[in-house]
């Protein structure tokens, strides 16, 4: 079944499947890029954020690609939303935050870098978390952070 994103451009088709090959989310989910997963199952993918905001910082995607939120079927939602519940307390339990933000940006005006579906688990530590600069992590430190989460799940 198509997206309303998939429907909209399926007539551009060459464009469309430049825009999904080009998609650094659509290449994880292929393992064209390397990320360190957490979760995976038919319709969703959670890996650690290479550019964290905290340590911790977990992405869920869709394996198909939407752009935003308007874009993706209601089932596909509430299934990514049922795996964000699952990583949220995955993370609570690895990583002992004293909160969790869950947050999903829809376009450039709300902060939308990456445009496929995404929905950010972010562990709060307090005066500690960080809302500044991001900084790229390596991945042996965000493996390491993934296998304490992925023992919760």
């Amino acid at each position: 079944m198509l997206s309303k994103t998939e429907k909209a451009y399926r007539h551009l088709s060459p464009s469309w499947r430049l825009m999904t090959e080009n998609c650094v989310f659509c290449k994880i989910v292929r393992s064209e890029e390397r990320a360190s997963r957490i979760y995976e199952d038919e319709r969703v993918i959670a890996f650690m954020d290479n550019r964290p905001i905290n340590e911790g910082h977990a992405l869920a995607v869709s394996k198909k690609h939407y752009e935003k939120i308007f874009d993706i079927p209601e089932e596909e939602l509430a299934h990514l939303i049922r795996i964000v519940k699952k990583v949220a307390i995955a993370i609570k339990k690895s990583e002992n935050p004293e909160g969790i933000r869950v947050l999903q940006n829809n376009g450039r005006a709300a902060n939308q870098l990456i445009f496929h579906f995404h929905v950010h688990v972010i562990p709060i530590y307090g005066r500690k978390s960080s809302f500044g600069i991001r900084r790229t992590q390596e991945e042996d430190a965000l493996e390491v952070v993934a296998a304490r989460i992925r023992r919760f799940l």
